[in-house]
């Protein structure tokens, strides 16, 4: 890949290749946008096939947060580092506190935590180079486990969502088809069932499955027979892509909303949605209750300051709905517009002239 073509397209400030021979670090940090604050995202580590891929994966990933935070209405900007390497062989104490000191080297304007591939232990070693990461054990301050927290904004825009389809945010006796019951989505449901609603569930664990039978009363359906059943709402909470060519001729619901990433499998297929009137909860905006329930860290983790941010990805959903009506655009691409908005507004207010005026973990230093 042209590395500066690619940067200059997609407007990144930085890329930051690390290397330490002794440990075997091969880091990629890169930071796409600083407008809003210090750039916030995890670290990854993965065998790549290539050099080439790890660059566009930390690229793509960087962006990705950017819109992210930004949605989220968090003082954040977008950032990813992929480490290049097995996560089951090649970890070792020596690695992970030399990428500590490339993140220290950054003074503040990158912020890791963890993702694919790397664990708590992985960020306890980080901090012992540097401040500058979250998703620490509690020891450290930490928010601890993000799961309820994702699930409960995911609720919290579902909610949002149904309003705009049905008239109404109650749950109450709707038929809600979920996909996958990992930690998140368990949680999903204990909160839907907790209003009353009707759930379908299907995992290809069926532990997890058996559970959410015996704790919720779900019913339980084949994998492949999750999107084409009678529900009002699907809510995909495991594998990305699964709005696809294949699925939306078979789903009968009126709003998608849930946990996963990347569920159109391509923007036509959000085009598509868009055309035939489900209400879809972008997933970036809907499950950003963990980066927000992190980035609480910075400022000294608060339970109950961050679960009143996370209350807000009801009015982030509301809003995006609004503003693909007001442009007479599909959600996807109104989400990004609210992103870029947002960022827009504080490039233009930030022009006025501070001195020393650097926002670090949400003090002016």
């Amino acid at each position: 890949m042209e590395l500066f073509k690619y940067m200059e397209t997609y407007d990144y400030e930085q890329v930051v290749v690390c290397q330490d021979k002794e440990s075997g670090l091969k880091a990629i940090i890169a930071i796409h946008d600083t407008t809003l604050g210090p750039a916030l995202g995890g670290t990854r580590m993965w065998t790549y096939e290539s050099e080439a891929a790890a660059f566009e994966d930390a690229l793509r990933l960087a962006k990705g947060m950017t819109y992210k935070n930004a949605a989220a209405g968090l003082n954040l900007g977008g950032g990813k580092t992929v480490i290049i390497g097995d996560p089951r062989k090649d970890k070792n104490e020596a690695l992970f506190r030399a990428f500590g000191r490339y993140i220290q080297g950054l003074n503040g304007r990158y912020i890791t935590a963890e993702d694919v591939g790397t664990t708590v232990a992985d960020m306890d070693l980080i901090h012992e180079e540097t401040q500058y990461v979250t998703g620490v054990s509690p020891a450290f301050g930490s928010s601890g486990n993000p799961s309820p927290v994702t699930a409960f904004g995911v609720y919290r825009g579902m909610k949002a969502a149904a309003k705009e389809a049905f008239g109404t945010d109650s749950l109450e006796g709707k038929v809600i088809a979920v996909q996958g019951v990992g930690n998140v989505a368990y949680n999903l449901c204990r909160h839907l069932h907790e209003e009353g609603a009707k759930l379908i569930v299907t995992d290809i664990n069926k532990e997890a499955v058996n559970r959410a039978v015996e704790e919720f009363g779900a019913k339980a359906v084949d994998i492949n027979d999750i999107y084409s059943v009678d529900c009002d709402i699907y809510a995909p909470c495991a594998l990305g892509a699964t709005v696809n060519d294949d699925t939306i001729p078979q789903l009968k619901a009126k709003v998608i909303a849930g946990a996963a990433n990347n569920q159109l499998k391509d923007t036509k297929h959000g085009d598509l949605i868009h055309e035939m009137g489900i209400v879809y909860a972008p997933d970036y905006v809907i499950n950003a209750g963990g980066v927000i329930n992190v980035a609480d860290e910075l400022y000294g983790y608060n339970a109950e300051r961050a679960m009143k941010k996370v209350e807000l990805i009801y009015d982030n959903v509301a809003k995006v709905i609004e503003i693909s009506k007001r442009d007479g655009i599909p959600t996807y691409v109104a989400a990004d517009r609210m992103a870029e908005e947002r960022i827009e507004t504080m490039r233009k207010s930030r022009s006025t002239f501070l001195q020393n005026g650097r926002h670090i973990l949400g003090h002016r230093r």
